[in-house]
């Protein structure tokens, strides 16, 4: 029987055009520096890191944002690995809220030199958020979840501009709720398996006015991981109303990942 797939020379011209395209990236020197892995959390994509890409490209860092599929954590973890094996050189791994269980599981990859936390989950081995949370009060965005018949779960409007980003303008607020990606629930029971932490370098953004994720859970688990803590007046999302202050601690340990 003849195949039905036929090479095609102009895919195979586009195929060589490409890695032609691509090898300069990988001449000598250029692996020495750092890359910035940034994983986006739960109700959000990787456009959430909008604010912080340009100032990290402009200070001369390679920038890759992953877009989990936030079907699970083994799912996150798996793209997150994807993008790890890619790069040639240091990474400074960065996770946001549900991220920061990813980081905290994947982040023992040897590529990996340091970790950035950002109004995060920063779990030991055998923990999951449900484990972490219990202890807090209910932040007041969790009561304006959306769950589908599916399992998954959004945000509304007003839980995305009164409790998740109060503190950026509306008009992004409306995108943000547009773009967002539905996380499994059943997620929120998985538990970690590695504590990445306990053998790099960490820095903690404590977002003083998070309305997702209680600021004193996120200190406490800052003070458990002996990060290097940054607290900032904002909402759940300082990397788009604080993006200064983010970019600073991702540079802070950029610089570090190259000693």
């Amino acid at each position: 029987m003849k195949s039905l797939f036929k090479p095609c020379p102009f895919l195979f011209t586009l195929g060589m055009a490409t890695l032609g395209i691509i090898a300069p990236a990988h001449a000598a020197g250029d692996a020495d520096k750092p890359t910035v892995v940034l994983v986006h959390g739960a109700f959000d994509d990787g456009s959430g890191w909008n604010n912080v890409v340009p100032s990290l490209l402009t200070k001369g860092l390679k920038v890759v944002s992953v877009q989990n599929p936030l079907s699970s954590l083994g799912d996150d973890v798996a793209a997150t690995r994807r993008a790890l094996d890619a790069q040639t050189g240091p990474v400074v791994l960065v996770g946001h809220s549900w991220g920061g269980m990813v980081i905290t599981e994947v982040g023992n990859h040897p590529r990996v030199k340091s970790l950035v936390y950002v109004a995060a989950f920063a779990p030991s081995v055998g923990q999951s958020i449900n484990d972490m949370t219990k202890a807090y009060p209910k932040p007041s965005g969790l009561d304006h979840v959306i769950v589908d018949k599916e399992g998954f779960v959004t945000l509304s409007f007003e839980g995305i501009s009164k409790h998740f980003a109060q503190d950026v303008p509306t008009a992004k607020q409306r995108l943000m709720t547009a773009v967002q990606g539905p996380i499994r629930a059943s997620a929120f029971d998985e538990k970690v398996t590695v504590a990445a932490w306990s053998s790099k370098p960490s820095w903690f953004i404590v977002a003083e006015q998070d309305r997702m994720i209680q600021p004193a859970l996120q200190l406490d688990n800052a003070k458990n991981i002996s990060a290097k803590i940054v607290r900032v007046q904002a909402s759940h999302v300082p990397q788009l109303s604080k993006s200064n202050e983010v970019t600073q601690a991702i540079l802070d340990a950029a610089a570090a990942a190259q000693h």
